[in-house]
């Protein structure tokens, strides 16, 4: 199954989503879709959705799915790939009110150069995203919590 989510901020991904409705349509993807819509107006002709989930309710659909389509929002992306999802992410990007500035370019750069997403820079290369994800690796998320604890407590234990 694959899990879109588009986040809970106050923009629309309408992009992301009809693109999607499109490649269902013309028989691209062949596998069971469902949707967090979140703000989006655009409603899906070929998949399921709901706007808003309960975190019980996401997170079971994180577990289901094989794949997460999701924006460049950090929290899904580390929340999927802590759990071993395969993740393509798509950055919001302002010039279509999808948010204030671009910085989910960078956040999806970010995560693909180190190898834990298929980031796509826009919609229309999701194509080739769904193309190539099954059979790609990418390496399992480690957290760096206790080496910025490390680091706090070492800067601490200097100050005395």
């Amino acid at each position: 199954m694959i899990f879109v989510t588009v986040g809970s901020q106050k923009f629309q991904f309408n992009r992301l989503l009809e693109k999607l409705d499109r490649m269902i349509e013309e028989e691209r993807i062949h596998e069971p879709v469902f949707a967090q819509t979140g703000y989006s107006d655009y409603k899906p002709r070929h998949y399921e959705f709901q706007p808003f989930l309960s975190k019980e309710e996401f997170d079971a659909h994180i577990q289901e799915a094989d794949i997460v389509l999701t924006h460049g929002g950090t929290g899904v992306i580390v929340g999927s790939v802590k759990k071993g999802k395969k993740v393509i992410a798509v950055p919001r990007l302002e010039r279509f009110g999808e948010h204030v500035d671009d910085h989910q370019t960078q956040i999806v750069e970010l995560f693909k150069e180190a190898g834990l997403i298929y980031g796509c820079t826009d919609c229309t290369e999701l194509e080739e995203a769904f193309g190539k994800i099954r059979d790609l690796s990418f390496k399992p998320y480690e957290s760096n919590t206790q080496r910025i604890l490390d680091s706090i407590d070492s800067f601490i234990s200097s100050c005395f």
